[in-house]
């Protein structure tokens, strides 16, 4: 596999092939092959990896007693008080945090709001999309949507939705159920009520395309490998093996992208992605991400947009 620079070059040298002797030029067969292999492997942008960051905006929108690093043994009929405070860190200092961290590195990120969530505490939600963000729709709450009927879960997604556009102005165009558990007729839901993209796939590296009603729909895959809810209850991983983890993880993808389009995903929630030592640990992560060249970060709707519009997008 060549580098983008060197494709270049060959492409140059095989318009003056052509133009020296037309009919040598494209009789080598396995040459052909070679180029167009090359150019469905690159990015529509010519981006050598992508890396797709993730900043769930939940904390708000749970439950009573919801998980938290506290045992889970509370008897019934009694608030988990300092398990709620847990909860607030993720709008009080969290989320603040983590915008900071984004504004500071240049980056944009798809943030997956709870409709609940954005209600409680709109001008957070707000600040997101004018801060350059995505804003994509993760439900009204943390229902189990897979459960629902076909009309209750349209009305629950559609009502998560209007949620963030009416707070926030942004039209949502993907989607991210509670813990990835979406239903049968999730996607054709999605679709039908004007969503481009879903997140709650883990089958593949890089997006691609499958049919919803007849139509064209993006799967953009998400991650339970780099994503900091290993860190819930407080004691499953340092920052450290954090970093650790996700650099491997990077070196691989960014060594297989020689050869075939791939997307890395990161996902922090704003209550453990956004404290302190979490934050300094992704400032780190993304210094080490932007020294390699061909290394973009895209919000998923760029993604799934581009996606589209590329001919060479694997279909299922």
């Amino acid at each position: 596999m060549t580098t983008r620079r060197n494709f270049i070059k060959i492409a140059g040298l095989t318009g003056a092939a052509v133009m020296a002797n037309p009919v040598d030029a494209f009789s080598n067969p396995i040459k052909q092959e070679k180029m167009d292999s090359e150019i469905q492997n690159k990015w529509l942008d010519g981006s050598r990896l992508v890396v797709s960051v993730s900043m769930q905006f939940e904390a708000g929108g749970q439950p009573e007693n919801a998980e938290s690093p506290f045992p889970q043994n509370m008897q019934k009929g009694y608030k988990d008080l300092p398990g709620e405070t847990w909860y607030q860190y993720g709008y009080k200092e969290g989320i603040p945090r983590m915008l900071d961290n984004w504004d500071k590195h240049g980056i944009k990120v798809t943030s997956h709001m709870v409709g609940s969530a954005v209600l409680q505490n709109p001008a957070l939600a707000k600040e997101i999309v004018q801060r350059g963000h995505e804003a994509a729709a993760h439900g009204m709450n943390w229902s189990s949507q897979y459960a629902m009927s076909y009309e209750e879960e349209k009305k629950f997604i559609k009502a998560g939705a209007d949620a963030v556009k009416s707070v926030t102005g942004f039209t949502p165009v993907g989607y991210n159920a509670n813990w990835l558990r979406r239903g049968e007729n999730t996607i054709k839901i999605l679709q039908e009520i004007g969503f481009m993209y879903h997140i709650d796939d883990l089958s593949r590296d890089e997006p691609f395309i499958i049919q919803a009603n007849k139509k064209d729909f993006v799967v953009v895959p998400y991650t339970i490998r780099c994503n900091d809810i290993v860190l819930i209850e407080g004691k499953n991983f340092s920052s450290d093996q954090f970093f650790n983890q996700v650099k491997a993880e990077f070196d691989q993808l960014y060594a297989e992208s020689e050869f075939k389009r791939r997307q890395m995903s990161i996902s922090f929630h704003d209550r453990i992605g956004g404290t302190p030592q979490m934050v300094k640990t992704t400032s780190d992560l993304l210094d080490y991400m932007k020294k390699h060249s061909g290394v973009t970060f895209k919000r998923k709707d760029e993604i799934a947009k581009m996606t589209l519009q590329d001919k060479s997008s694997i279909r299922e």
